[in-house]
């Protein structure tokens, strides 16, 4: 059964009304219909509707249980106005992709029938890592999207599913999140792409334009600042200099924004210096809309304006919190509507709130259902196909597995392998030990379903197929054996007697360690589940020396959500490989690395630091952040953002700058070769650092300015270029203002941030140039063949 805009039954017998007409501008369609409703519906248009949603205190969100009400009005008294967004109706409860639009289809028949105008509702989902909807594909997370340094794969993958998210009826997906990486306590760093804001952006405008090209809009979070909470807990206060939100926090949403193109912005949780993002009218007006230009819509974070009177106490009622979020310039309540709604309707009518905010708002609104054709004549909840099981897709084709495939395999990094112990002999006796080696969860983030809804799905299982890696080595032909040795988080060592008598027998150890995804305490990742160090959970690196003390090889596989501190058992293991939660296809990929079928290429998005105290603290190191005579402290990393070794080698050669003098508004070619100089294939990610060494500012060391994966065939040289704007060496500078400044700049290039053979500088001339958003913000990137 589908359902449509009926224009003739709402126009009457007359022409149909200017907002109807699709041939009419957008912005008149806007003002006609905006002129013709009433305060109730205009702020109807601003909040949301939840259903299904849990009060058992194991939600999804942030303190779900507090904000549940089971005496609720029915849907059909919550719509009587209209509605603005329908949230989650794939993603509260595992239900099939039949169910899942046959309820769709019915609550936007609701939604359309109980209001005067008949306006559908936007429906958004989240999909961090794929259409987050049972038996949909299970991607990477992103901090493996960020160790693939790929950003035209991730288009692809989010093209993808976002293919499938706009056949079953969603309009507007709750990702990319663009939070960079500044402590690894954070639970959320496995939801985060790096450390870097180059790569973050680069990869996160990727992912905007792959899932926008599908129809469904893009939402940029957690603008901004949210992974910067202090001591790495979750929603905590954020204190942070505007320079260093600008410089870092700030660049990837500029270039998701200005580059990707992205129709929505969702705010932080976080206040920073005690104001609270959803209420600071400087973020989301003055920087978010009039300097950047972002004119799409801003969506609250699920309870983020109760949060406002609750948490933050900046106001005394949900009127007060809803008022203060709508004059800081949000638009839409969700996960449901409590602050916006009635609240918002007395405070108008009281004279406490200007109708002027309401039609701003609501004319956001109208325009994003406009563009995504929502009032046009023969509008259906589920395009192009009937809310029936006959028309359900497949959530998990095989064209999704194999980008799922591919993603996973150039996310697996290589960090040590001393002894060449990788990859696997082929007739090896293999000992696969450990609590995640026969884990079909292992490779999910909390915001895959099965980890996302792992309290609701007992007796399911994770939804799609998924091989262990036990599994995926045995179909690699692997002759291996299991014992777990211990759980993840437990502190129960009785195991590790069978794990270390079944090592004895074999000839080489895969010890596979790491984390369990899950949210707000049921992990020991992701959301709401941070740490105080970083040390392997539970007894995970007590098991590790257990098996090394065998005196056999042992080969640690860390499957994790964040990087975990190694020094203390590093140089015990005979190799490290580290996978970053790497979806469905992980066991299969971290297989193939492992037995030689693929040659690694992921690099590392963020350090592995060498002390498990030693946060926060990331590559983008002033002087006096590095190591110094001045403290004790030793904040070196393990292994270097960007470091990822491979079975091949790859040498680097010949750097050539177009010019050693580039004026302040000018460009530079900078390019090298890089030759494989080993036995097999492989892709090495070629990284163009810069570096300050005079500012009028503290400045890093050295920073990412572009970078691009090279595939080599053994022999094979490539000619790489980079196209560098002086724009690039900007940064916010005494004044507050972003400056290009006249100077040497440094210049690197090889494959790690501590591994820069090709080494030179530059000089900017001319005057001091004042730069904004319009700056360049890419280094884009060319590969030749040579010969």
């Amino acid at each position: 059964m589908t359902h449509s805009l009926d224009t003739t039954t709402q126009a009457g017998p007359e022409a149909p009304s200017p907002w109807q007409d699709p041939e009419r501008p957008v912005t008149e369609r806007v003002a006609d219909l905006l002129g013709r409703m009433t305060l109730e519906e205009k702020v109807a248009q601003l909040g949301s509707a939840w259903m299904g949603s849990s009060g058992d205190g194991d939600g999804v969100a942030p303190m779900q249980d507090a904000f549940y009400d089971d005496e609720a009005a029915p849907f059909d008294e919550l719509v009587k106005h209209g509605l603005g967004q329908l949230t989650r109706v794939f993603g509260t409860r595992p239900v099939s992709a039949a169910a899942g639009m046959s309820a769709m289809a019915a609550l936007q028949a609701q939604v359309v029938a109980s209001s005067r105008f008949g306006i559908p509702a936007i429906a958004h989902e989240e999909c961090l890592t794929g259409f987050a909807a049972w038996t949909a594909t299970i991607f990477p997370t992103p901090l493996a999207w960020g160790a693939a340094f790929d950003p035209a794969l991730v288009g692809e993958m989010s093209r993808c599913f976002g293919s499938t998210m706009r056949a079953v009826g969603v309009h507007q997906g709750l990702a990319p999140v663009l939070d960079v990486t500044r402590d690894y306590r954070w639970g959320r760093v496995e939801e985060t792409i790096g450390e870097d804001p180059y790569l973050v952006g680069s990869v996160g405008a990727a992912y905007v334009q792959g899932l926008q090209a599908a129809g469904v809009e893009a939402t940029l979070k957690h603008f901004v600042g949210y992974s910067a909470s202090r001591a790495g807990r979750n929603m905590g206060p954020v204190s942070m200099g505007p320079r260093e939100l600008a410089d870092v926090m700030l660049v990837p949403f500029e270039m998701a924004l200005l580059l990707g193109g992205a129709k929505s912005v969702m705010p932080t949780y976080i206040d920073i210096d005690g104001a609270p993002a959803s209420a600071d009218r400087r973020l989301l007006t003055t920087l978010l809309r009039d300097e950047l230009g972002f004119d799409g819509l801003v969506v609250s974070d699920y309870y983020a304006v109760s949060f406002l009177e609750i948490q933050h106490a900046v106001a005394g009622s949900p009127g007060g919190a809803g008022a203060l979020a709508l004059a800081a310039g949000l638009d839409v309540e969700l996960p449901n509507t409590r602050c916006f709604g009635e609240p918002l309707v007395s405070a108008v009518t009281n004279g406490d709130v200007p109708e002027e905010l309401i039609d701003r708002a609501v004319s956001r609104v109208l325009r994003q259902k406009i563009s995504l054709g929502l009032l046009d004549p023969g509008w259906t909840p589920v395009p192009g196909a009937a809310a029936s099981a006959q028309a359900a897709p497949d959530l998990d084709p095989p064209a999704q597995r194999a980008v799922a495939r591919r993603l996973a395999e150039e996310s697996v990094i290589l960090l040590a392998n001393p002894v060449a112990a990788l990859p696997l002999a082929k007739a090896a006796k293999v000992a696969v030990i450990g609590p995640l080696a026969d884990e079909p969860l292992a490779f999910f983030g909390c915001y895959s379903m099965p980890r996302h809804l792992g309290h609701l799905n007992t007796t399911n299982g994770p939804g799609v197929e998924v091989a262990t890696l036990l599994d995926a080595l045995r179909e690699e032909g692997a002759d291996v054996t299991h014992e777990a040795g211990c759980s993840v988080r437990g502190t129960d060592k009785s195991g590790f007697e069978a794990a270390v008598g079944t090592a004895r027998y074999a000839e080489v150890i895969v010890a596979v360690v790491g984390d369990e995804a899950g949210l707000f305490g049921h992990g020991t990742s992701g959301e709401g589940c941070d740490v105080t160090d970083l040390r392997l959970p539970g007894v995970q690196e007590d098991l590790l020396h257990a098996l090394a003390d065998t005196g056999k090889p042992v080969i640690a596989v860390l499957v994790t959500g964040r990087p975990y501190a190694l020094g203390d058992v590093a140089d015990r293991m005979a190799a490290v490989v580290q996978a970053f939660f790497p979806g469905e296809e992980g066991g299969h990929a971290i297989a193939g690395v492992l037995t030689g079928r693929v040659t690694p290429s992921g690099r590392l998005p963020v350090e592995v630091p060498r002390s498990a105290g030693s946060q926060p603290s990331t590559y983008l190191r002033s002087p006096n952040a590095a190591l110094h005579a001045g403290s004790s402290v030793d904040p070196t990393p393990l292994y270097a953002f960007g470091h990822g070794l491979s079975y091949t080698t790859f040498t680097y050669s010949d750097l050539v700058l177009s010019a050693q003098e580039v004026a302040t508004d000018g460009s530079v070619e900078i390019s090298c070769t890089v030759r494989n100089a080993g036995e097999v294939s492989g892709a090495e990610v070629v990284q163009l650092y810069l570096s300050d060494p005079v500012a009028q500012v503290a400045r890093p060391e050295r920073w990412l300015a572009g970078f691009t994966r090279v595939g080599l065939a053994p022999g094979e040289a490539k000619r790489v270029s980079f196209r560098l704007h002086a724009d690039r060496t900007s940064f916010a500078g005494l004044s507050g203002k972003r400056v290009v400044e006249p100077g040497v700049i440094g210049v690197a290039i090889g494959g790690a941030s501590d591994c820069l053979p090709l080494n030179d500088t530059l000089t900017l001339t001319g005057p001091l140039r004042f730069v904004g958003a319009s700056r360049v913000l890419d280094t884009p990137a060319g590969v030749y063949r040579l010969g």
